[in-house]
């Protein structure tokens, strides 16, 4: 998200007033250090440890993070013949992770000879980041599909702004004390409490996502006067502290499902 996902000012398609333009490639790129003490472990390996690395933001991309290749574990680094082209970084070599008996196969890449416009990546490296078993961020063990961007924030708010959610003009929810959360480049989204959504509409599904930001989302189908809309909804049981507010709540967001925020209960519509 933030910078250059979605509408962020270094993003394709950038929202908002502005007195000045930016005079750059439709693909933009932006490294950055990362003060952090950044590992990863693969195997039970230490792959990578660095407090030198930096972060990649890319248009149209989540933040990569790179660090010095000698920060990387030489002895299980074996360079293979895979070779990728970037319009706007250059060629990326790669290096698979020999683990005694096992190997990840390009499990980590660079630019060595970068183009002139991405010079500053030469002599830094990347590991994929689903490779690794885990992330520490410090000593903190990072949770999510990605690192988290130091751009992207969750904010949530208690309201007394109506909230009704139908599907096919049936009722689903009514409160006047839903939460209201704010992600940085998404649509608000509203969480109603438990105790105001209809009883035995939500019916748990095998579903689970993760957010670095959120945590983990626990995802319920609808059923809905003999219609089920699959994985119509969802929860974060133990969230991460930015979302703790909506813990428990629920949020809607379906084909099918309407969610109407209103005015607040004392104040009329206009």
């Amino acid at each position: 998200m933030t910078l250059t996902v979605g509408s962020g000012p270094l993003s394709a398609r950038p929202v908002g007033r502005r007195n000045f333009e930016i005079e750059a490639p439709g693909h933009r790129l932006l490294l950055e250090d990362y003060p952090h003490r950044l590992r990863a472990v693969v195997a039970g390996r230490v792959v990578l440890d660095s407090t030198r690395a930096s972060i990649l933001h890319e248009t149209g991309h989540q933040i990569v993070p790179y660090a010095p290749l000698e920060d990387f574990d030489d002895a299980l680094l074996q360079r293979s013949d895979s070779v990728t082209r970037c319009p706007v970084k250059g060629d990326a070599s790669y290096w698979s992770l020999r683990l005694g008996d096992d190997a990840v196969e390009d499990a980590v890449w660079a630019y060595e000879e970068p183009l002139e416009s991405a010079g500053w990546l030469a002599g830094l490296a990347a590991l994929s980041w689903d490779v690794a078993d885990a992330w520490f961020i410090e000593d903190e063990l990072a949770f999510g599909p990605h690192l988290r961007d130091p751009y992207h924030r969750v904010d949530v708010y208690q309201t007394s702004r109506v909230v009704t959610v139908r599907a096919d003009g049936r009722l689903l929810a009514r409160t006047d004390r839903p939460k209201l959360l704010f992600e940085t480049s998404l649509p608000v989204r509203v969480y109603v409490p438990r105790p105001d959504v209809l009883p035995a509409i939500l019916v748990e599904s095998q579903k689970r996502t993760q957010c670095p930001y959120k945590g983990e989302a626990t995802y319920f189908s609808v059923q809905v006067d003999g219609r089920r809309i699959d994985d119509g909804a969802w929860t974060y049981e133990t969230p991460l502290p930015e979302a703790h507010k909506v813990t428990g709540d629920v949020c809607f967001l379906a084909e099918g499902i309407e969610v109407e925020l209103g005015a607040p209960k004392d104040r009329p519509a206009a």
